[in-house]
């Protein structure tokens, strides 16, 4: 590990825990009673998605001119004052308030992440899954305590909730400003002509759907599984908090068990092998109509997913060198981009078809992910990549 790649990883937790907020606190500002306002629920997550877009998109430069601590340490304070603001225009003031402030935590997250992935790019080059898999394992556990957080202190105010969080960026500003990770070596990026091959490449586009539908299937089931509970299967806010931690703790572990046989298995193995936990989950999801069949089908969705982001970007990144994680690049970008405005869409679906389509929709997803992964099988044993 570099010098700060584990302080970096470890910044992961933070970043887990402002892009799991909206998804844990949308019960504690009463969107699990009726009548419910699916549109701004739709745009909360519309607001998150452009500013964590236009953070990343401008990062680079800050990276450039003002080093990869000044990032971090920036979108720290971006952090700090997005969540006491949030705290403070909280039900029943207008939703259209609230989404400001999903705007700034949205660019808070977007520069954090592209700093967090700029400062372990040496680990990325030399090992994509492995990294990818422990970052993730940090990520889910910032998920996991933002959850526990709001389930916790369910009836509390929310603004104390939210202030109780503005703690955790404090903390990590303070510690990247007294020991900032080291500088990585220059990230290798896209030529004009790689960025043009790759829309006519079909190896490209089947990933760049791949990462389309799966990054979608993620934040779609995070961002609107206790809304959907509540509504669908009539559990109680907090038991449906309960339910959302389960799928970040079965994804976190999940993470650290990739990490232990990404060694000993083929990646493809695994991958496959995790395909049909997670749609087997889904399914179960979907049709359950109570608390225990939620909870199956978190185990075995959370289980199934853990593995797969990871290993698909490590793939592109063997077939596409200059891929990064941590910034938009190239058709991959479009992919990411669509993934992040899943949960968005949602909700304008759902105030029209009902909350069935939160889950009907990923479910569809799932399928799709495991066509195109055949499809990029059957392609690697065409063309001999």
């Amino acid at each position: 590990m570099p010098s700060g790649g584990g302080r970096a990883l470890a910044g992961f937790l933070l970043s887990g825990l402002l892009m799991a907020l909206l998804g844990a606190i949308l019960p504690a500002w009463g969107y699990h009673r009726d009548p419910p306002d699916f549109v701004a629920v739709g745009n909360y997550f519309l607001s998150l998605a452009v500013g964590l877009v236009a953070a990343t998109l401008f990062a680079r430069r800050l990276l450039e001119r003002r080093g990869v601590g000044f990032l971090l340490v920036l979108a720290c304070v971006a952090a700090v004052v997005s969540l006491s603001y949030l705290g403070l225009v909280g039900p029943p003031r207008l939703s259209a308030w609230r989404a400001g402030g999903m705007l700034v935590l949205g660019m808070s997250a977007g520069m954090l992440n592209a700093g967090l992935f700029y400062a372990i790019s040496p680990s990325y080059t030399a090992d994509a899954a492995g990294t990818v898999s422990r970052g993730g394992f940090w990520y889910g556990l910032g998920c996991l305590v933002a959850t526990l957080l709001v389930e916790g202190a369910f009836y509390a105010p929310t603004g104390i909730i939210l202030w109780l969080m503005a703690g955790f960026p404090v903390v990590f500003g303070i510690l990247y400003v007294r020991r900032p990770p080291g500088v990585p070596p220059p990230i290798q990026r896209p030529t004009v002509r790689e960025a043009l091959q790759d829309f006519r490449s079909l190896g490209a586009i089947l990933f760049a759907l791949l990462l389309f539908f799966q990054f979608g299937n993620e934040w779609s089931i995070a961002g609107w599984l206790p809304i959907f509970l509540c509504h669908r299967v009539s559990v109680s806010p907090q038991e449906a908090l309960f339910t959302l931690a389960l799928y970040w703790f079965c994804l976190m572990t999940g993470r650290l068990g990739a990490i232990a046989l990404l060694p000993r298995v083929r990646h493809r193995h695994l991958l496959f092998g995790s395909l049909p936990a997670a749609l087997f989950g889904m399914l179960v999801l979907y049709y359950t109509p109570n608390l225990f069949g939620a909870i199956t089908g978190v185990v075995f969705l959370g289980a199934g997913y853990a593995s797969i982001y990871p290993l698909v970007a490590e793939a592109i990144g063997r077939r596409f060198p200059y891929y990064h994680p941590g910034f938009f690049n190239s058709i991959f970008s479009l992919a990411l981009l669509g993934g992040l405005l899943a949960p968005a869409t949602l909700g304008y679906l759902a105030s029209i078809l009902g909350v069935d389509v939160v889950i009907g929709i990923p479910l569809f997803g799932t399928f799709v992910v495991i066509a195109l992964l055949l499809l990029i099988w059957l392609e690697s044993k065409v063309t001999g990549r």
